[in-house]
């Protein structure tokens, strides 16, 4: 979770009472054709939408294309669920937006939830907003066109994560693709009592949040993108990086907690607006610097990190190659060793794997095993771990991605991909025997 302490043509023709598309200025953004056109638009969207006519301010008023062109550089897409006590944090994330908005090569496109009992800013409305992001200069006052309002949405649906970004993607086609999802955020899984609280996007209406498999299904419903990040704590795990990683080349998480207001979207996406050329590899790259330069600034401690995914199959060949050098050499009190000192974080089950490995080279008396661990560092460092940035004396031995390390293996850890594909739920027994 993220840490959070207790203490013309508005002119034109259409008013939609249920999900709305606003038509702001001389644009119409993702509707194009006459009215009845656009009318048979949103109804195939949404048979039930109610529209009702409104009359012309201005009768020379025209229907616009819905952009100058047709496929941007990037789009990104940010999940904004602050349907819980995040829900100020979530205001206040959407203006930083809007202190860098939309341009001719990236659209940055924002759907915002809320409930009441958090906050009354802003209009103290309910519900979900889809936003496309223009630039302004107000920072308590989102002006952004509202191209569509939900009244009811469960935004810990891994289905409904899904027509979001299929809806992003449709009206806003771009070569590159970043999905971010905001929230609070637990770790791999949420099955039993003692991982209850484990998942990704909590909603306090509907009392749902994803699971880790959940988050696959998800990916494999939208398809193929180029990141995919989770603004929220404790994601940055060898089991939920690996879920995913044939559905986006880059995952971007912290290892651990984020403080509740979590990115600093302007510094985040200024540099992309102003280079829409970026890579992946170095958007990633800003996204993590722009965090960790943030909460450095303000004194604060925080991790934030960019996972390679297409390094993860080599990688589990290595990794599995060294469990059982290391089972094989009976080398046990070097693991437990090594375990027992090894980076970790609020979860004290939660490891940071480069270190761990580094602490048992160190500790082994077996040369093979010695050898097989640099090699597996030399690959993290090279390949797996793309970027990786602290900040804080608490995260010296942080190094970009945590595993789960427990005393003892819950049933809910067979449901991962990791523990199916690697031998990694087998090196957590015999550690344990």
């Amino acid at each position: 979770m993220k840490s959070v302490k207790l203490s013309g043509i508005l002119v034109s023709i259409l008013f939609f009472t249920a999900n709305v598309f606003a038509l702001n200025g001389n644009i119409t953004f993702d509707q194009n054709g006459n009215a009845s056109e656009i009318i048979s638009q949103i109804k195939a969207i949404n048979p039930d939408a109610k529209i009702i006519p409104v009359p012309l301010l201005n009768k020379k008023a025209e229907v616009l294309p819905v952009a100058e062109k047709a496929v941007k550089k990037w789009t990104v897409m940010v999940f904004v669920n602050a349907k819980n006590n995040l829900e100020s944090y979530g205001l206040s994330d959407v203006n930083e937006m809007e202190m860098i908005g939309s341009s001719d090569e990236v659209n940055i496109v924002a759907e915002l939830g809320r409930i009441k009992g958090f906050t009354s800013a802003d209009g103290d409305w309910t519900g979900s907003r889809r936003y496309l992001i223009k630039k302004d200069s107000k920072k308590y006052a989102i002006t952004s066109p509202i191209l569509m309002e939900i009244p009811k949405s469960d935004m810990g649906s891994w289905e409904y994560l899904v027509g979001f970004a299929k809806w992003s993607m449709e009206k806003f086609p771009a070569e590159n693709y970043m999905l971010v999802v905001w929230n609070h955020g637990s770790g791999w899984n949420k099955d039993t009592a003692f991982e209850a609280t484990k998942g990704l996007s909590y909603d306090d209406e509907t009392h749902n949040h994803m699971t880790t498999p959940q988050i696959r299904l998800a990916m494999e419903k939208i398809g193929k993108i180029n990141i995919f990040s989770m603004d929220a704590c404790l994601m940055q795990m060898a089991e939920v990086a690996y879920e995913i990683k044939d559905y986006t080349n880059y995952v971007i998480a912290s290892e651990e907690t984020e403080p509740a207001d979590g990115y600093t979207y302007d510094t985040f996406l200024g540099p992309l607006v102003n280079n829409p050329n970026m890579n992946g590899a170095e958007l990633s790259k800003a996204t993590v610097d722009s965090y960790i330069e943030h909460y450095a600034n303000a004194g604060r401690s925080g991790t934030q990190s960019s996972i390679n995914s297409a390094s993860f199959d080599k990688f589990v060949t290595l990794l599995d190659d060294w469990i059982k050098t290391a089972i094989d050499a009976n080398e046990k009190a070097a693991v437990l060793a090594a375990k027992n000192k090894a980076q970790d974080f609020y979860y004290s089950s939660n490891k940071d794997i480069y270190h761990f490995i580094q602490l048992v080279a160190k500790n082994a008396k077996n040369e093979g095993l010695i050898a097989k661990s640099n090699d597996l560092l030399k690959f993290m460092k090279d390949n797996l771990i793309t970027y990786n940035n602290t900040t804080g004396y608490a995260y010296n031995n942080s190094y970009g991605l945590a595993v789960y390390m427990p005393s003892y293996l819950p049933t809910s850890y067979k449901t991962l991909k990791w523990a199916a594909e690697t031998q990694w739920d087998e090196f957590i027994k015999w550690y344990n025997k």
